[in-house]
């Protein structure tokens, strides 16, 4: 397939996902079903982000075009796709970068995680066959010529030692933080709340922390939360609410609540589901200092940096890391030894 046929694809894959087609909601209403993280909001949000943002083909050829991407890739390799699933089809960006390079890819997806992708992409082989000789899917995945695999620092470890040695990208655990000066607007606040609790806050790009002045006012940001009160109808979320607000009860811990989300103070940037973490500064700049060096950190929000409410809107060219997903398909050459089982 040339660029144009690919990017042509895609694009009518936007339009597919924006629309009402019968079998299109069947399969969203069925990965609600097999994964109760997956309500139906998460699901109507993400695809609305990767349509508007990933699928537009005028925004394709521009981020083509940046790369040299060819019309037809001279020496096509064999990608295999290792996929996370905290959040529904977060690993459809590896997919996209791996399609529109025009090289072939192997994909395990996730458990949590699988229903939506597979969907689409038989959607796409449903329009032209030859999807189907570039894109397979398969519970374990061997021989390919390079590696992207995503997961947690514990799996990062195991990926390491399977795919070290071939060309890969590798991801660990991230998360993000909001740096907070007390002049944050209601509005601000509101979209705030959204980078917090959008995917019940288990995305890498979720604010886990929060970094405030001393002497701030939680007062509006709790209030701004409890648009989110209704997360404890969910029995999930609940549960962790429950639990890790009762370590801090019997570990004789400060908090405030405002009965749906917990903050307490603690310099980790990871908090638990329902929980966000905050801690105090002095110096902003310093605080800047400190979060660009910190390779637990995937985005920041606040003034001057990413602006509330677009956390969870990353474009084309907000890599997963920091590495350039499209770079490393672009390096790629002819690559002949295939790679471990997993």
């Amino acid at each position: 397939m040339t660029l144009q046929e690919r990017i042509h694809l895609l694009g009518k894959l936007g339009e597919y996902m924006r629309g009402n087609d019968p079998a299109w909601e069947a399969v969203q209403e069925r990965a609600c079903r097999e994964n109760p993280w997956f309500i139906p909001e998460f699901i109507t949000e993400s695809v609305k982000n990767i349509s508007s943002h990933f699928l537009e083909p005028s925004i394709l050829q521009s981020w083509a075009h940046g790369y040299g991407i060819p019309d037809t890739e001279p020496a096509p390799v064999s990608v295999g796709l290792v996929m996370a699933g905290n959040i529904p089809l977060v690993g459809f960006h590896d997919f996209l970068c791996v399609f529109v390079s025009g090289h072939r890819q192997l994909i395990k997806t996730s458990s949590k995680d699988e229903v939506l992708i597979k969907h689409l992409v038989q959607q796409l082989i449903s329009w032209d066959e030859r999807v189907g000789e570039s894109v397979q899917f398969a519970d374990r995945i061997a021989g390919c010529d390079a590696y992207i695999a995503t997961g947690s620092n514990n799996t990062g470890r195991y990926f390491d030692f399977y795919f070290g040695k071939y060309p890969h990208i590798i991801r660990r655990n991230r998360t993000s933080v909001a740096v907070l000066d007390g002049t944050e607007t209601e509005a601000e606040l509101d979209a705030l709340c959204n980078d917090i609790q959008l995917y019940f806050g288990l995305g890498c790009r979720n604010i886990t922390q929060l970094f405030v002045p001393e002497g701030y006012d939680f007062i509006p940001l709790l209030g701004a939360l409890r648009k989110y009160a209704y997360f404890m109808e969910c029995h999930k979320y609940k549960h962790n609410f429950d639990y890790h607000l009762a370590l801090l009860i019997m570990g004789n811990k400060y908090y405030m609540t405002n009965d749906s989300v917990v903050l307490t103070e603690n310099a980790s940037p990871f908090s638990p589901v329902s929980h966000l973490h905050y801690q105090f500064y002095r110096d902003k700049e310093e605080v800047t200092r400190l979060l660009m060096g910190n390779t637990d950190i995937q985005c920041i929000t606040g003034h001057g940096y990413t602006d509330f409410g677009k956390a969870q809107s990353p474009g084309l060219e907000d890599y997963a890391d920091g590495v350039d997903t499209m770079a490393f398909l672009m390096g790629l050459g002819s690559l002949g030894n295939p790679g471990r089982e997993l």
